[in-house]
């Protein structure tokens, strides 16, 4: 059964959390004297208020023990809860963001996928500007520590290929989640800083090297500029987001373990080897293309296809051209780009690259049983056996996220919207990458001109691809509320 008041309880300090997050904005709008500290004020009372009660309401005899029920319940309930909590500041501000507007920013935000509403982002106050980073960047950490504790042991999607000893009783989620939140927010905070102090030093303002350091790590896309990063006209700037959107494209904890035994780790891991040679070789066709066809010289070409492959394939969504005037080619790999995502354990987005890799090895197998039918042969997955349990596992995941996604993109038709725009939106959606493909929600527009229910679809759609599809579609299966 489901333990609600420990659910309840984790909510409420999950929501004095955020209400002290709101207080950075404030403080920014309050130092330039922006109007929209009330905003974040009242946003903060209130936060902090719901969280007080739920945390005094169910302080006394709440249980202490963790049950899988609670943690589905629990990782899906966060998510919804900063969503709507998240939203308040745009709400409330002078910006005439509408209900269902400021849910979208918010939910695009949490679930770093970086889809916008707003049309003109640079007549926002830097409060605002600053949350739209912070939200994401908080929402970063949160798919890192959950893809790296709670995934694995609820096996979700394939994630128990990365199950350790330390968690193998779901009663210890909790504990050992408070331990690796620790050491993931110290090299979060690390790679964010270095990040910064790069942008900074490569000549973006400050405030501006501040918010899109948050965005770039969380791999989330939000940025000051209505242009992206093409609005600080610096090649240098762009090669520099490159790097950073490939380090946080990594398994976060590798970073310890280089720390500990030295930079092999990081070439010994096939996942990270597969995940490079899928950039490497999806921008140097995008980079060919654009040159040997004339639609760019040499140098445009490798900055612009590096930039934007890297972007599209790692979720991030920065971009620095209008790729729907490139050609078919470069469109065509980079919607497929879409779904592929980096590495588990990072703040990336997608079917992410360990389930390809199990899903081409799962394939290689079926093929060698056809030619020796009485062989006996084992997948693997970076030098290891993997169980019938994990390709199963994530053949179900692909066959529900295909599923999902042809779904969703009829359902945005039946919106009216036309169909590349319902199928790049159901596509950047589900794995959160955030531009569209063509002329409505392409890199030069935003999401605000399409209807708003196609928005509400694409909000749950959002949640679905950020916290693994799975997770969520389990809390609405009676046999989930049975004890």
């Amino acid at each position: 059964m489901v333990n609600f008041k420990i659910i309840l309880n984790v909510l409420g300090f999950l929501l004095i959390a955020l209400s002290g997050i709101l207080s950075i904005p404030l403080l920014c709008d309050l130092i330039i004297q922006n109007e929209t500290w009330k905003s974040f004020l009242i946003s903060l009372v209130i936060s902090f208020s719901f969280g007080l009660t739920l945390v005094l309401s169910t302080r006394g005899d709440r249980e202490t023990k963790v049950t899988m029920q609670d943690t589905f319940l629990l990782t899906t309930l966060s998510w919804i809860v900063i969503c709507i909590f998240g939203a308040l500041p745009f709400y409330l501000s002078s910006f005439n963001f509408s209900l269902t507007d400021s849910i979208f920013e918010s939910m695009s935000g949490v679930t770093t996928t970086g889809s916008t509403i707003v049309n003109n982002v640079e007549v926002l106050s830097h409060g605002i500007l600053l949350w739209r980073s912070l939200l994401q960047w908080v929402g970063g950490v949160g798919i890192i520590v959950m893809a790296i504790s709670i995934l694995p042991v609820l096996q979700v999607g394939g994630m128990q290929v990365f199950r350790t000893e330390s968690s193998d009783n779901a009663e210890k989620i909790l504990p050992r989640t408070a331990q690796i939140a620790m050491a993931v927010v110290i090299i979060y905070v690390i790679l964010t800083s270095l990040c910064a102090i790069a942008y900074w030093l490569f000549g973006m303002p400050f405030f501006d090297s501040i918010a899109h350091s948050m965005t770039t790590i969380a791999t989330g896309g939000f940025s000051t500029k209505n242009s992206s990063l093409a609005s600080f006209n610096s090649n240098s700037l762009e090669y520099v987001s490159c790097l950073f959107m490939i380090l946080s494209s990594l398994p976060i904890l590798v970073y310890l373990e280089a720390a500990r035994g030295g930079a092999r780790k990081l070439f010994s891991d096939t996942q990270i080897l597969t995940f490079l040679n899928i950039v490497l070789v999806s921008s140097l066709l995008v980079i060919l293309y654009l040159w040997f066809f004339d639609i760019k010289d040499l140098e445009e070409s490798i900055r612009l296809g590096l930039f934007n492959v890297i972007s599209i394939i790692t979720g991030t969504g920065y971009t620095t051209d209008n790729y729907n005037t490139w050609g078919p080619f470069p469109i065509y790999l980079l919607f497929f780009g879409m779904f592929i995502g980096g590495c588990a354990g990072s703040t990336t987005c997608g079917i992410k690259v360990f389930r390809l890799q199990i899903l081409l090895e799962t394939l290689k197998i079926q093929i060698q049983k056809l030619l020796h039918p009485h062989g006996v042969f084992v997948p693997h997955f970076n030098h290891k056996k993997v169980g019938e349990q994990v390709t199963s596992s994530v053949m179900s995941y692909f066959f529900i996220f295909i599923l999902i996604f042809i779904g969703i993109t009829l359902l945005l038709s039946m919106t009216e919207l036309d169909f590349v725009t319902s199928l790049s939106a159901a596509a950047t959606s589900l794995a959160n990458v955030g531009p569209g493909l063509g002329n409505t929600i392409g890199p030069d527009n935003t999401f605000q001109s399409i209807p708003e229910i196609s928005k509400w679809i694409l909000i749950a759609s959002m949640l679905l691809g950020r916290l693994e599809i799975l997770t969520v579609l389990v809390i609405f299966l009676p046999t989930f509320w049975k004890k």
